[in-house]
């Protein structure tokens, strides 16, 4: 029951498109600041900030306190339930493509 709590937590996270950009600049930033994030991003400073807890919480990001500043880094691990979802459902779609392409030699040989 806890892996299906970890990839419902990755999925809601990255659900919302602000956030999914705000990961995106983390995940393209070896360390970020939210001042950073907030520049050019059309968000608050606030709704940044709301958003990388999200994340964080998902386990999706870190974050390094360094005097006045938090610096946020991608944490890879964190997107593994949901990889591991994918892989799951993965050999069905594998078996698909297969029968796909049996189906179209039998067309066109």
């Amino acid at each position: 029951m806890l892996e299906a709590v970890a990839i419902t937590a990755v999925m809601r996270t990255l659900a919302d498109p602000t956030r999914r950009g705000i990961f995106e600049r983390v995940v393209n930033a070896k360390e970020i600041t939210v001042a950073d994030l907030t520049k050019g991003s059309g968000v608050t400073q606030g709704a940044i900030s709301q958003h990388l807890k999200s994340l964080r919480q998902a386990g999706l990001v870190a974050e390094r306190p360094e005097g006045r500043n938090v610096y946020y880094s991608a944490r890879p691990d964190g997107l593994a339930p949901l990889v591991d979802w994918m892989d799951h459902y993965g050999v069905f779609w594998r078996d698909r493509f297969a029968d796909l392409r049996s189906l179209l030699k039998e067309i066109d040989p």
